[in-house]
């Protein structure tokens, strides 16, 4: 037995911030000095590494869950199904629902719950919970999704990915650039034919990695220390993704007995441009190999980096040919990819 994707949606947020929109920033050192250089410098280097030129903030009346409300929608009406339907609501997500203003982080109930309710699913049987792992948390979900349907306990899943980073980030960090919010939500069921999920691969690199990204105080020291924003170790996570996200690609793709010349698109976590690509040259030449031109799609250049949404919100994207130069067609084998907080790394080989 298979599992594929039935449903398929996104949210992205109406409200666009450019890299000039941060042109009047007080970026710091992480020791709270100045840089010596202006912010069309730091913008400049900013935009040349991650490939970021956009991104999308949520509206200040909007949350998480609300997103994933959004995307989840979507998803119903594209697998054109009954709500009712559905034996597990699971979302990834990592900060909860963080209203604008405040800094603390909601999560109960949990936000399937909370989409479950906005969704008006009356069925007590479809058991709504959250997973926290990371950017590839979407990834991990479909994988749960796998078991329980492979399992029998469950026929139908959904999976959103769903986060709000523009609301826990340091406005004096330069990093603070990257990231966005967004939503992407899936539905699966058992396949009845030749698609569906091949292979995958799943991991956790906690013990020198695990503070690799981590809740930190703002580098203005004249802010309350206490408060805590999304920090990362950019160099370290960099290098770590280069030694071991393709070779967990690799074993994925070799445990599917798919060849390489038979991949047709990568959809990997849009997090840096330069470290995807990187990525991607990376697992090519495992194989003796250099990547297509067109293998990996991305649309980080104008959605940023919004964690667990960016892999379903992409696949999305593309399916409605809304990514210029990328397309899937029927049989089409694909590689699923994403690195983040854990440290943890997942893959799926997938045949459209």
């Amino acid at each position: 037995m298979k599992i594929k994707i039935i449903g398929i949606g996104s949210y992205i947020p109406n409200l666009e911030v450019k890299n000039t929109d941060f042109d009047k920033h007080v970026f710091l050192n992480e020791d709270g000095t100045p840089f010596g250089y202006p912010n069309e410098v730091v913008i400049k280097k900013f935009k040349g590494i991650t490939g970021i030129e956009n991104r999308r903030y949520a509206e200040k009346d909007q949350t998480a869950s609300d997103l994933a409300f959004f995307a989840a929608q979507k998803a119903i009406a594209n697998a054109n199904i009954d709500a009712e339907t559905l034996d597990y609501i699971i979302i990834a997500h990592n900060f909860g629902d963080v209203k604008t203003g405040t800094t603390q982080s909601d999560i109960l109930p949990s936000l399937a719950t909370r989409v479950k309710n906005k969704l008006g699913i009356k069925n007590p049987k479809c058991v709504a919970y959250d997973i926290i792992f990371g950017c590839p948390g979407w990834i991990e979900g479909v994988l749960q999704a796998n078991a329980f349907i492979k399992s029998g306990m469950a026929k139908r899943v959904m999976v959103i990915g769903a986060e709000t980073l523009s609301r826990v980030v340091d406005d004096h960090d330069r990093d603070s650039m990257i990231y966005s919010d967004g939503a992407g939500a899936s539905i699966l069921e058992a396949s009845t034919d030749e698609s569906g999920l091949l292979a995958y691969e799943s991991a956790t690199f906690a013990t020198d990695e695990a503070g690799f990204l981590f809740f930190g105080k703002s580098y203005n020291k004249d802010l309350d220390p206490d408060t805590k924003y999304i920090k990362m170790y950019g160099r370290k996570i960099y290098e770590f993704a280069l030694s071991n996200v393709p070779c967990a690609m690799k074993s994925c793709l070799d445990n599917s007995g798919i060849a390489i010349d038979e991949v047709k698109k990568i959809l990997i976590h849009q997090a840096n441009e330069k470290m995807d690509e990187a990525i991607i040259e990376r697992f090519y030449k495992l194989y003796g190999q250099t990547p297509p031109k067109d293998i990996m799609p991305m649309s980080i250049h104008d959605l940023g980096n919004s964690s667990v949404a960016t892999v379903p919100t992409l696949y999305d994207l593309i399916l409605q040919g809304k990514v210029e130069g990328h397309e899937i067609n029927k049989g089409d084998v694909l590689i699923f990819a994403s690195v983040g907080a854990g440290m943890n790394i997942n893959a799926f080989v997938y045949r459209y």
